[in-house]
């Protein structure tokens, strides 16, 4: 499966994974918060920050009954009705520039998740490289064929989604113009359990589709997004915040800066680790091949002297023979006088 090139950062299985983090409303609509965020990002080790385009007409409608509710009490965003807390969320548009250039300044690469065309239309405004799916809008073929007529990459994620459903993204997303697309496995609950996160299905859905995969992961800390890469994902998002005590409304399963460092510098780690189907040993490993047991002398021997478990051992170092052949030199005389500590060879007998 070929790389992906994204503003000249490779991405693929032979390169390290492409850590994503996830301002989503963190900013607590504060630009300054948005920028310093954009800072710890980058001081993290991270390849790349994504925001959410959208604004709360965009989403849903300004109601606060029934199913415009959120009444579940085990939601992070109980209380709130959709339009509130699309409102409290969204990254205001005009913030979008000044929030790219400064990961421009840092390197980073800066992109967004839209959430409708007009959202495509700023991020094609502000050139950005790449485009992000939400798992919440794979089902939205209109808005998948909007961004894939880009030309860019494109990333899915597949949260909720059905086999079919996302074989019905993917193909819309190819026939509209998609070259470099890459899925992401997500459990769109939020904290998300490690029970409930299915890792195995990364290489079945590579497989599938023919395309690269990764995870879009809520649970807490970095296990899981570790494991990931381990399972032949090559991307991992997670979402960001400096501090969770700051308060936010993803700040729950959200990474702190030194977790996030760690996740970057551990998830290439476990990349480097996988290298190839490898038996024997290493270059590295040459050196302590001295250091296996093997057959040596243990007593002073004279010529014509009975071979037997009294005077023979299987000892580190390994400059004898292996200790496999043990029982071949039991009775057999030696021929010539041996002294203790001798490797044991066929010559002595």
């Amino acid at each position: 499966m070929r790389d992906i090139d994204i503003a000249g950062r490779k991405i693929g299985s032979r390169h390290k994974p492409f850590i994503i983090a996830e301002m989503s409303g963190n900013h607590n609509q504060s630009l300054e918060r948005a920028l310093s965020i954009v800072d710890a990002a980058a001081k993290a080790g991270v390849d790349a920050l994504k925001l959410q385009t959208y604004t709360p007409d965009t989403m849903t409608l300004n109601l606060k009954t029934n199913e415009f509710f959120i009444s579940n009490k085990n939601s992070p965003w109980y209380g709130y009705s959709l339009y509130d807390l699309y409102n409290t969320a969204h990254t205001p548009w005009e913030w979008h520039e000044a929030i790219f250039q400064r990961c421009k300044e840092h390197g980073l690469i800066a992109f967004s998740t839209p959430f409708d065309a007009t959202a495509v239309d700023l991020l094609e405004d502000l050139n950005v490289p790449l485009y992000k799916i939400a798992s919440f809008e794979n089902i939205d073929l209109s808005l998948i064929r909007k961004v894939a007529a880009t030309g860019k990459p494109v990333i899915i994620s597949t949260g909720l989604a059905s086999i079919a459903e996302i074989d019905e993204a993917v193909r819309t997303a190819r026939v509209a113009g998609c070259q470099d697309l890459i899925l992401l496995k997500c459990t769109s609950s939020y904290p998300a359990s490690p029970d409930n996160s299915n890792l195995l299905t990364l290489p079945h859905m590579r497989e599938l589709f023919n395309c690269h995969v990764g995870l879009s992961d809520h649970t807490l800390g970095i296990g899981v997004a570790l494991a990931s890469v381990a399972l032949g994902g090559i991307v991992i998002e997670k979402h960001f915040i400096p501090a969770r005590a700051d308060g936010g409304v993803d700040a729950a399963f959200s990474l702190e800066p030194g977790e996030m460092q760690a996740l970057a510098e551990e998830s290439e780690r476990v990349w480097r680790s996988l290298g190839g189907i490898s038996y024997g040993p290493t270059q590295e490993e040459q050196s302590s091949l001295v250091f296996r047991r093997s057959l040596y002398i243990s007593e002073d021997l004279k010529k014509d002297d009975i071979l037997s478990e009294k005077n023979i051992k299987a000892i580190r170092p390994g400059y004898g023979l292996p200790p496999k052949y043990f029982e071949k030199f039991i009775g057999k005389k030696v021929k010539q006088d041996v002294a203790k500590g001798t490797p044991l060879n066929w010559d002595l007998i």
